[in-house]
């Protein structure tokens, strides 16, 4: 399979918007009013949490541009 570039703009709209879907799963379970998110895993039954590291972990995104936003903000966050 041919490797896919994307440049400028439209890498960065990419990008941000696989930053943005973690960041609004993450943030459903911050606070003292934050919520519960059920987590599908591919076996076993799913799985509920009000952990955002546990969101964070089990989040795949299907476009692989907006995958590697998620996993930028995924190691930032494990390593502070």
């Amino acid at each position: 399979m041919a490797k896919q570039l994307l440049y400028a703009e439209e890498a960065r709209t990419k990008l941000k918007a696989g930053v943005d879907k973690l960041a609004n799963a993450v943030a459903t379970t911050l606070g003292p009013k934050g919520r519960n998110v059920a987590l599908d895993k591919k076996w076993g039954a799913p799985n509920v949490v009000h952990d955002g590291v546990a969101v964070a972990k089990e989040i795949e995104l299907e476009d692989p541009f907006e995958n590697m936003g998620a996993a930028l903000v995924r190691e930032a966050a494990s390593k502070t």
